[in-house]
Formats: structure tokens, sequence, C-alpha cells
């Protein structure tokens, strides 16, 4: 069976279509759309109405696509935005009426399907992922094993993500003072710090997924058209994080969209999303990271497999599937 799994970031509105056989996701490939659905949202707590357009009209597209696809089930998620605005209810309403089923999930949930996804290509291991995202960022910890209930250790989601970090401290002005990025970066240390103090045993590896991970990728290799098989379980290392922050540094976001690897419409919070992994590093003593291209899209991708197949999902949460 053909299916669809639709992610509405803060940032960034995503498409998954696949194939799904004997509980296992097959042959997936995903569109992203950068829509900024949280634009404002930190300080305002609603949902603007140019941004609900933004992804209603993404989400016409993925619709679209997903029937050409000949998909026959589709799945939609939203995160942080949804779960800060206030006026949350007025975008599903919007998405009901595209024929959707919207389903806001809790920081929890979005921890551990992203973990469920990125943990394939580590079976038996333990790992920390982490999934810096526009509003928030989840930390997993764990393994998995196919076949076996999902190990996690800690699943937790920190209100600290691209946009945020970058509404709050880096937009006084088009290029952030020093001392902005200075007490950005303290702000983000002290959140990580706070969530990883009391791990028992720290994972030999960390993983991070996002777009703001694969951008430094990208950056650092100078990637002039993105090439995702490149990036995926790429190593960047701190001293890749920290020299893609030092081209960034005194720039404009139009300055930096001019970078190699960087997407315009990125480029106003790939700063902050940058920072935020540099703290992430330091704050789990890390020399280096993986990057992986598979995220929430693919937890999602492989819970439904597994609900489709009469499973029970490992993940302990059960998506509405509508049908198209």
């Amino acid at each position: 069976m053909r299916i669809a799994a639709i992610d509405l970031g803060t940032v960034s509105s995503r498409l998954l279509l696949g194939e799904v056989e004997g509980g296992t996701a097959l042959n997936w490939h995903t569109t992203t759309r950068i829509t900024d659905l949280g634009e404002g949202v930190d300080a305002t707590g609603r949902l603007s109405a140019g941004a609900m357009a933004r992804v209603a009209d993404a989400c016409a597209e993925f619709i679209d696509r997903a029937r050409d696809y000949g998909a026959k089930v589709v799945s939609t998620t939203l995160t942080s935005a949804a779960r800060d605005a206030e006026n949350g209810e007025d975008l599903l309403d919007v998405l009901r009426a595209l024929g959707l089923a919207p389903c806001v999930i809790a920081g929890e949930t979005e921890a551990r399907l992203t973990f469920f996804g990125v943990a394939h290509d580590f079976a038996g291991e333990r790992i920390l992922v982490a999934d810096s995202g526009g509003g928030s960022t989840e930390l997993a910890l764990g393994g998995y094993l196919p076949g076996e209930p999902l190990s996690l250790d800690r699943a937790v989601s920190l209100d600290l993500g691209c946009r945020r970090i970058t509404e709050r401290f880096l937009a006084s002005s088009p290029i952030p003072a020093d001392g902005e990025i200075r007490e950005a970066a303290r702000w983000a240390n002290a959140m990580l710090a706070a969530a990883l103090a009391d791990v028992p045993a720290r994972p030999g590896r960390l993983v991070a997924v996002g777009g703001t991970a694969t951008t430094l990728v990208a950056m650092a290799c100078g990637l002039a058209v993105y090439d995702p098989a490149y990036v995926h379980l790429h190593a960047l290392t701190a001293a890749d994080v920290n020299r893609c922050i030092s081209l960034m540094t005194g720039k404009t976001a139009a300055e930096i969209a001019e970078l190699p690897g960087v997407q315009a419409k990125r480029a106003p919070v790939l700063l902050g999303g940058a920072l935020i992994v540099r703290e992430l590093l330091a704050a789990g003593g890390y020399s280096e990271l993986t990057v992986s291209e598979n995220s929430l899209l693919a937890g999602m991708a492989a819970t439904i497999a597994e609900i489709l197949d009469g499973r029970i999902a490992a993940v302990g949460w059960t998506p509405d599937l509508m049908r198209l």
C-alpha cells in the first residue's frame, strides 16, 4: 500500500510518500516547504493569518501529490508552533476542510517518533537523538532492535528552537551583536545542560536531525547542490559548527543566504539554529555528531506501517489515518 505522512513544523512543512509492506516502510521520499508557521508565535502566542495560509497552500499541494502518487491513507501531525498557539484550532479547522485529520502531538511523542525514525540505522546501539526544530528541541536517549519494544531512558521536549531563539535574542537588528549571540548561546546551553545533567551514562553517539543540522553539513562541505544521500549519516564536528557560525557572524540574513548550501528562506534563523547545535555538543560533552536525514516523518512512516500490519505501535502513539 502507498501512504503519505505530513508534518507541519514551526519552520517547515514536509510530506513523505512511500510504500508499506509486511509492516515495513519502503522506498519513501520527502518534499519540504519552508512555511514559517511559528513566525511571531513566541512573542504573541498566536498563529498569524499569513502563516496559516502558507501552511494551507503547502498542504493543498501535498494532497495533490499524494493522490497523484496513489497514496491510500495520510497521517498529519503538528508540533511546537501549534502546541504553543492559543488559536491553533483555527488552523486545524482549515486543515480539516482540506480533508485531513490533523493531530497536534505532545513533545514527548515527537521525541519518540523522531527516535524511532532515526534508530533503524543504529539497531542495537544506545544513542542520543536530538531534533532541533523551529520552536522546540527534542532529546531521546535509548536503543531499538527491530521486532522488540522501543527502549527509551528519556524522551523530552525543550522550548528551544531556531525561530524561538532568533526572535527572542537575535532579531533586534539586521546583524546580531556579539553580546546578543553570547546571550542566546548561554540560554541554549543552560536548557540543554539541565536536560542532560542526570543522564547516567552518556551514549557514544549523538545523532542530530532537522533542517539546521542538515544545512550545516551542506555549508561545511560547500555543497552547491544539496545531496541528501551525502548528508545522511555524515559526521559534523564541533570545529565544523564553529566554522559555520563564524561564517554567519556579522552578516545579514540576505548575506547568509548567499553562502554555499543555504536555502534563502532558512537563512534568517540559521545562525540561531547553529548556536543550539554548538551548545548541544558542548552540553553533552561531544566533539562531533552524526547527521541523519531520517526524522519524525520516518518515524511516522514506520508507525503507519505497524498499524496497517495490525501491530501495536512501538512508540506508544496511534496515528489518525485519513483515506484519500
